[in-house]
This record gives C-alpha cells, structure tokens and sequence, in this order.
C-alpha cells in the first residue's frame, strides 16, 4: 500500500449534495474527499422531471450507471448522434472521453447510482457547449 491509500473502511450515510459542472445536483457519496477513495467516485442522482445536463464527457475515466427508478434518456457520441433509453434495473456504461448529455423528458424523477473511476468526481468533467444545440429541447 502506498501512503495515499486509506487504512480503513468507511461508512458514508449520504446527506450532503453538491452541484455538479454538468448541470445537476449529486448527493455526495464515495470519492476521494469523503473516503480517502484513490480509485472510484460512486454518488446518487436524481434527474428531476425535465432536467438536462450539459454536454460533456469525462477525460480518461469509465462512468457505470444503475437506474434505480423511472425512466431517463442519453445522447452520447461524438457528435451526440447516438441515443439510449435507461429504466428502473437497467445498467449503462459510458467509456472514458465519450461526450454524453443524459435528460429526463419523462413527468416522474430518475434515481440512479453512478460510479467513475475518477476518485475526484468533479476533475475529469470537461463541458461541450458546442454539442448542445444538437440535441433537441
């Protein structure tokens, strides 16, 4: 173990939030400022009826997302030319450097566990304003 790694399990009851670059409100969970993490961020969102992120992509880190209920929508790709669909259960990867725009469109909340390797959530968050007006609404 190096000295950077932390020497005991920790226990995280989520109550804080913060606001993210990407437009959204996260409730704090796992990362490098609450655990001493090295290695993963992992934290609870909630899409609100009719909210959308900004375009963006994370540099160099893999983003894993479990949907725990309702019903949000993804754009991602280079030119956010692609599209998905995630409900309650599903699970959705985004590989490190893919520009993504995920929104809610639906008339219920998206609850969802999000996890990335990038122990500092907020570091690798580089926004594309150029690729907004690519995605309708």
């Amino acid at each position: 173990m190096d000295d950077k790694t932390p020497i005991d399990c920790a226990l995280v009851r989520p109550h804080e939030t913060y606001d993210g670059k990407q437009g959204f409100r996260y409730v704090a969970g796992i990362s490098a400022e609450t655990t001493g993490s090295t290695g993963i961020c992992m934290h609870l969102l909630t899409i609100p009826p009719g909210g959308r992120a900004k375009a963006h992509l994370h540099e160099s880190h893999e983003t894993a997302i479990y949907v725990i209920s309702g019903v949000s929508e993804v754009y991602y790709g280079e030119r956010l030319e692609k599209h998905a669909v995630t409900a309650a259960g599903d699970l959705f990867y985004i590989p490190a450097g893919v520009p993504h725009l995920p929104f809610n469109s639906g008339s219920e909340p998206c609850v969802a566990v999000i996890a990335r390797t990038d122990p500092n959530e907020q570091e690798s968050v580089v926004l594309r304003p150029d690729l907004e007006a690519l995605v309708p609404g």
